[in-house]
């Protein structure tokens, strides 16, 4: 065929947009095969140390699903929960107050990175690990599984301030729940989907124990609670007792990732005031949701997937932005 110069001129910039698309993703495009050409391990790495790390600490799953979280509400999920202070970093997410003495896994973060590094050096994110453990978490708990986007790049900072104010509280109304969830593009399916993620793990008797003696200034427990449920509570949580005392989320299956945090809900055992809200709210949105998700767990476990990916999707740093850190815990070259 013959070309006239316009002809030839507009091909070959398609050729070179089209090269430099495949070589350089948007800004803000996640990709599940990401890694494919330069870490194609990277998923069994995290899974395998993830069901490791399960050998020694049945808690951990819930942890580093939760870590995964708290990193993401925070300005996105870059990783900046990871970082200690040091260098830049004056103030670490990891001492704001629904962090502190709270979150954990951050010790098994650093492991899988360290093995991923060793496999391929300065390729992965820290922010990528968090997703693919949250996602090994759930699903090497009896969970459903999911494919991880990829292709976030690390945070060059912390924001204690956002961490704060931006993650949801156990004393929060469901209101406020609601608009935080909002605030970072979630909606009530996505805060009912993830809020079931306490079918398993523990919280510490401080994070309820408002519920239990004078709700709100009653004088009287909290009245959505299970009265027989509230009593094996208050043993456990007495007025002026150990606040760091553990108690399983799920009270029947603590370890298993299922629907039966939600059979609780209907019968007014759910553990945290944010978690019972969700079903004890009169006329609330929620309410509809949590009878599906008690009456089916594949529906549950589908919206679950589904909330993960949107919550993984939260304002990542992709192509040239922030960077691959080599230690988890500090921006490099600090």
């Amino acid at each position: 065929m013959f070309w006239t110069n316009n002809t030839y001129y507009y091909s070959l910039l398609a050729t070179i947009f089209l090269v430099l698309t495949l070589v350089f993703p948007s800004e803000g495009q996640l990709s599940a095969t990401f890694y494919s050409s330069t870490c194609s391990n990277v998923s069994t790495i995290v899974r395998n140390s993830v069901q490791q790390a399960l050998t020694s600490d049945s808690r951990i799953a819930a942890s580093l699903t939760r870590l995964h979280f708290h990193d993401c509400f925070v300005d996105g999920c870059d990783g900046s929960i990871l970082l200690d202070v040091g260098g830049n970093i004056t103030q670490s997410e990891k001492d704001a107050a629904p962090n502190a003495n709270s979150v954990r896994g951050y010790d098994v973060i650093d492991s899988i990175k360290s093995t991923v590094e060793s496999s391929c050096p300065g390729v992965v994110s820290c922010a990528d690990i968090l997703a693919l453990a949250a996602e090994s978490s759930v699903s090497l708990s009896e969970g459903p599984s999911w494919t991880v986007l990829l292709g976030r790049r690390d945070s060059l900072t912390a924001n204690q301030g956002g961490a704060n104010t931006s993650l949801p509280s156990p004393f929060e109304s469901l209101a406020n729940i609601t608009s935080k969830f909002s605030a970072v593009g979630l909606d009530t399916t996505d805060l009912v989907a993830l809020s079931g993620a306490h079918t398993f793990g523990r919280s510490q008797c401080q994070f309820f124990s408002q519920r239990l003696f004078d709700f709100n200034g009653t004088g009287n427990p909290d009245s959505t609670l299970n009265t027989t449920y509230l009593s094996t509570l208050q043993q456990n949580c007495p007025q002026n007792g150990n606040g760091a005392t553990l108690n399983d989320l799920d009270l029947s299956t603590p370890d298993t990732f299922d629907n039966d945090y939600f059979t609780n809900l209907l019968i007014h055992k759910g553990l945290l005031q944010t978690d019972q809200e969700l079903f004890s709210t009169d006329g609330a949105s929620t309410i509809p949701i949590v009878n599906n998700f008690a009456n089916n767990q594949t529906a549950f476990f589908e919206a679950f997937a589904q909330s993960m990916i949107n919550m993984g999707n939260i304002n990542p740093l992709t192509g040239t932005q922030g960077e691959i850190r080599s230690d988890c815990k500090k921006v490099n070259g600090s």
